[in-house]
């Protein structure tokens, strides 16, 4: 039984992400700064929320853009390293096996490193809202 709910869901990550992931960058365009993929949404229960488990990629040398979440964010690096830049407080250099946070609401961006990053993150997201946006 858990062999065929992980297949499905296997089979449903690939196919919401086959269309994106099969079309190439235009000549000349510069890479996109951040790739979530979810992995799992959990209801939060006797709450209008939900846990949703992502790996983020961000790509070499560059800054994935300020934005904010409705809900906390927490991170763990599996590889690669970034400069995470969270306001009101100072840069926190992030390499693999490093974690971090970020409270609801408050902007923050990253600067990943010249071998980009790995992340996994799990946001908690008031449900019918977007898991990020930007922020200016």
């Amino acid at each position: 039984m858990l062999r065929q709910i992980l297949t499905l869901a296997a089979l449903v990550s690939l196919a919401a992400s086959g269309p994106i992931a099969a079309q190439p960058p235009p000549a000349g365009a510069s890479p996109t700064p951040i790739k979530r993929t979810v992995l799992q949404k959990v209801d939060v229960p006797t709450a209008n929320y939900e846990t949703i488990t992502a790996i983020a990629e961000l790509s070499p040398g560059v800054n994935i853009g300020r934005h904010t979440h409705f809900g906390p964010e927490t991170g763990y690096v599996i590889e690669g390293d970034f400069t995470f830049l969270v306001d009101g407080k100072p840069p926190l250099a992030l390499k693999a096996g490093d974690s971090y946070q970020v409270a609801p609401g408050v902007p923050h961006d990253a600067r990943s490193g010249e071998r980009g990053a790995k992340v996994l993150a799990v946001y908690v997201v008031e449900k019918g809202k977007p898991l990020a946006t930007p922020a200016p």
